[in-house]
């Protein structure tokens, strides 16, 4: 059994355990390397402890001093920063898991991908972002990278890791969120705490908004775009409640194939790891007699119109999608900090990408740039906008 070292960028999250749960599973066929997280020194030592890491690194400097306490006598190395993010990421190890939520997962995820490293892609937000570059570098540095988003995992299962001519279009399935039966108007009233609450999967608090609003399958259009090179033309987006059909590839010749699994993402994680291997693990098995029935819909993009505009980022393209993704960062943070409604998010994200022209990013510079104006953008459309208190969570009320 040949023995692989993994670094784990964003290990404190819930892909992060999830993935560190797999390798601990593994009977010895993983082994931690570093673990990377943004400001929660206390856990990340205990894990790096725990999975006896070589390096542990905070991104929040600040958060370094408690790191180093906590991991004294260890002979755990520790770092700090983005340099730190940078010195995680281009370690030997053979795996990075690129967990780190948002933008901020976009240099130490290329810098891996630069190394010509096997990346695990859990950040979507980098091929959104910065997809024709990443894309661009990995295939330059021979680097591989393999969807763990259980949607585009599922398709990557069923192309057996590689498109072919005979592929007609790409059918990415969607939960529909908490809210999927609410109308515009009892949508406008949520709360942080009840956005929060996904009907199937356990999520961190900002994918789980953007869930809600169904954003997080317009970036997941974004990023089947540039993991599969697939036209937006011929992607497509069903709602299908149950969660055990994560997506489908059809093909010309009329045929349908389908990944389907528990809601559990240890399964797209072990996947990520060890393919075209598979792994023994410890997961639910699904019963499809039990299950009886599995339902699917069209998405209402009047009731969701973060599909729609999505779609239009891609078309777009350039810094559109750049410009899409931090707005919507930006006002998903202001939700929740109950600075605005529910509402507000995609209209924020709207209003940005209208009031904003900006040429293609050519590189990681000009995207972080971008990204910056975007967030400047959204904070003025929102203190514009005037946000009262309809977005308080349950818990100021």
């Amino acid at each position: 059994m040949t023995v692989q070292s993994v670094t784990v960028l964003g290990a404190t999250g819930s892909v992060g355990r999830s993935t560190l749960d797999v390798i601990a599973r593994s009977n010895g066929r993983f082994v931690v390397d570093a673990l990377a997280a943004g400001k929660n020194a206390r856990a990340l030592a205990e894990l790096a402890i725990a999975h006896r890491a070589k390096l542990a690194v905070v991104a929040d400097e600040r958060a370094w001093p408690a790191l180093r306490e906590a991991l004294a006598g260890t002979g755990i190395a520790t770092a700090a920063g983005a340099s730190g993010l940078a010195e995680a990421a281009l370690r030997p190890a053979e795996i990075v898991m690129a967990a780190i939520v948002g933008a901020a997962g976009l240099a130490p995820t290329l810098a891996a991908v630069r190394r010509g490293a096997t990346v695990a892609l859990a950040n979507k937000e980098c091929l959104v972002c910065a997809g024709e570059i990443v894309t661009r570098e990995a295939l330059r540095h021979g680097a591989r990278i393999v969807p763990v988003d259980s949607e585009h995992n599922a398709i990557f299962q069923a192309l057996h890791g590689r498109v072919t001519p005979g592929v007609e279009k790409l059918i990415l399935t969607a939960s529909g969120g908490p809210f999927r039966e609410r109308s515009r108007a009892e949508m406008a009233k949520v709360t942080a705490a009840q956005a929060l609450r996904h009907p199937t999967w356990s999520m961190g608090p900002k994918i789980s908004i953007d869930s809600a609003t169904m954003m997080n399958k317009g970036l997941e259009l974004i990023e089947a775009h540039h993991l599969f090179q697939m036209p937006e033309s011929r992607l497509e987006v069903v709602i299908h409640p149950q969660s055990v059909v994560h997506s489908l590839v059809a093909f010309r010749d009329g045929s349908l194939l389908a990944q389907l699994g528990a809601a559990d993402m240890r399964i797209p994680i072990a996947c990520a790891l060890a393919w075209p291997d598979r792994l023994d693990i410890a997961t639910d098995r699904l019963d499809l007699a039990s299950l009886a029935r599995l339902d699917f819909q069209a998405p209402d993009e009047d009731r969701f119109p973060a599909l729609r505009v999505a779609r239009h980022a891609l078309r777009q393209a350039g810094a559109a999608p750049t410009i899409l993704n931090a707005a919507n960062e930006a006002a998903v943070a202001a939700f929740l900090a109950g600075r605005i409604g529910f509402l507000e998010i995609v209209a924020t994200v709207t209003e940005v990408l209208e009031r904003t022209a900006v040429a293609a990013p050519a590189g990681v510079d000009d995207v972080l740039e971008i990204d910056a104006a975007a967030r400047r953008m959204a904070a003025a459309v929102m203190a514009a906008r005037g946000a009262g208190t309809t977005g308080r969570s349950e818990h100021e009320r």
